[in-house]
């Protein structure tokens, strides 16, 4: 039986089995038809998709029986159908919850049809809506998208259940490709806030004359190429979550800028006199250590512990123990299920190649590893032939490997760190304490 169930309600039997008649052609209703009001109330709890009333019924009002549907559940769309044609009435009924009011004619058949149908699709939208956010949750339980054993991850788990219990600010450090954006997601979709927008951005990833905008939005004609208004993402986060990734690539200008809208919850945009009330929950994340910034002059004091908040630090990959072989393996399995493939397993040899790996790209670099190692292997069995790591292991320091020159062991050096920090050559710079036009040299000249 259909589960989109249309009562409806008419006290006149030719008129009632017209209706009825013309809805039921469609396959995928299922219609049943009531003379009196009382007969109706008396199965309104089997909660019909949509009810179409005879404002005149013999003994209820069609006005009192639309109050107490509504009273009842006022989701449940109501199409008043009535004999006379009063524009008075027709504007009360719909102030009182009505979906809609036509008058009895040649064409109503037909418009209620169409109703219907719009009915229907919303519905179905709506349907699909909640079925999503239901994934979504279920997408971001923590052993879905955080796997491990170890006692850093446990410890993680242990945060992220007291982050989500409160709005409280969540500053999530760690090195690059550890999954601090799917702590992030985890907290927001698993918090009271679940249902509201999760905003992402990436700071390193703006330049610097366009952040402002993008996280606080402009008027038209706030500079050149300003051709419209646009809403900023704090604006478009609304009461939900703003994530700000790779916080510490922030300048000075904008740390300022955004320790003005969290103390005064409010921001303008560019161009603009609007004040604009900021109610987002703020999470951070970062690779550096924002209190050496700080020490260093690079971070504002004063944000830095606006934001500090709760923190978690993620462990990287190389201290997580058997961590990584029950990640490898996942990360296996989702690839062959993705790609249709048969299972893969991992060879004793393959086991003991990962566990004395670094990773200095973290959970990130095990997935890509993995997944080549799927594409290379040529049986059911993953060979530790079959995988592919770079030069820097636990077993033995990649600058000693072989004889080099001073040159060529700065080389090495330069290359190992661009491969760690993901090619972001200002922090290399930062962490060798060297100008970046020497990478930029190195790069051009292909010595790198």
């Amino acid at each position: 039986m259909s589960n989109f169930k249309i009562f409806i309600v008419e006290d006149d039997p030719f008129y009632g089995e017209m209706l009825k008649y013309h809805i039921s052609l469609n396959p995928d209703y299922s219609v049943e038809k009531f003379q009196t009001g009382k007969d109706f109330l008396n199965n309104l709890h089997r909660n019909p998709s949509v009810v179409t009333l005879d404002y005149t019924l013999p003994d209820i009002s069609g006005l009192e029986v639309l109050k107490k549907i509504v009273a009842y559940n006022p989701n449940i769309p109501v199409i008043i159908v009535s004999g006379q044609e009063d524009v008075s009435t027709a504007v009360n009924l719909l102030k009182e919850g009505a979906y809609d009011y036509f008058v009895k004619n040649d064409e109503t058949k037909d418009r209620i049809w169409n109703s219907l149908k719009k009915i229907r699709e919303k519905l179905d939208l709506e349907k699909e809506i909640d079925s999503l956010k239901e994934e979504i949750g279920r997408k971001y339980i923590f052993g879905n998208i955080i796997k491990g054993n170890s006692p850093g991850i446990k410890k993680i788990f242990s945060l992220i259940e007291k982050a989500i219990q409160t709005n409280i600010t969540v500053s999530i450090t760690g090195e690059t490709g550890t999954g601090k954006d799917l702590v992030a997601k985890a907290i927001h979709y698993n918090s009271a806030k679940a249902g509201l927008p999760f905003i992402a951005i990436n700071v390193s990833a703006i330049p610097k004359e366009l952040i402002e905008s993008e996280m606080f939005g402009h008027e038209k004609g706030a500079f050149t190429g300003a051709v419209t208004r646009k809403i900023g993402k704090f604006e478009e986060a609304g009461k939900g979550t703003i994530f700000l990734d790779e916080i510490g690539e922030m300048d000075h200008y904008m740390q300022v800028k955004l320790l003005r809208v969290l103390q005064e919850k409010e921001l303008n945009r560019v161009g603009g006199n609007e004040v604009i009330k900021v109610n987002a929950r703020i999470i951070i994340a970062t690779n550096r250590n924002l209190a050496e910034e700080v020490k260093k002059g690079n971070f504002r004091q004063d944000l830095y512990f606006r934001l500090l908040g709760l923190n978690i630090n993620l462990p990287p990959l190389r201290d997580r123990g058997n961590d990584i072989l029950l990640l490898a393996k996942y990360f296996v399995d989702e690839f062959c299920k993705e790609n249709d493939l048969l299972k893969k397993s991992l060879s004793q040899k393959a086991q003991e190649k990962l566990m004395n790996y670094d990773f200095p790209g973290n959970v990130r670099e095990l997935k890509a590893i993995m997944e080549l190692a799927v594409v290379m292997a040529n049986s059911e069995v993953i060979d530790d032939n079959d995988i592919s790591l770079s030069a820097a292991t636990r077993s033995g320091n990649f600058l000693m490997d072989e004889e080099d020159t001073l040159q060529g062991y700065n080389k090495k050096i330069i290359k190992h760190f661009l491969e760690k920090y993901d090619n972001n050559i200002l922090e290399v710079a930062k962490k060798l304490d060297i100008g970046k036009s020497t990478i930029y040299r190195m790069i051009k000249n292909k010595e790198i």
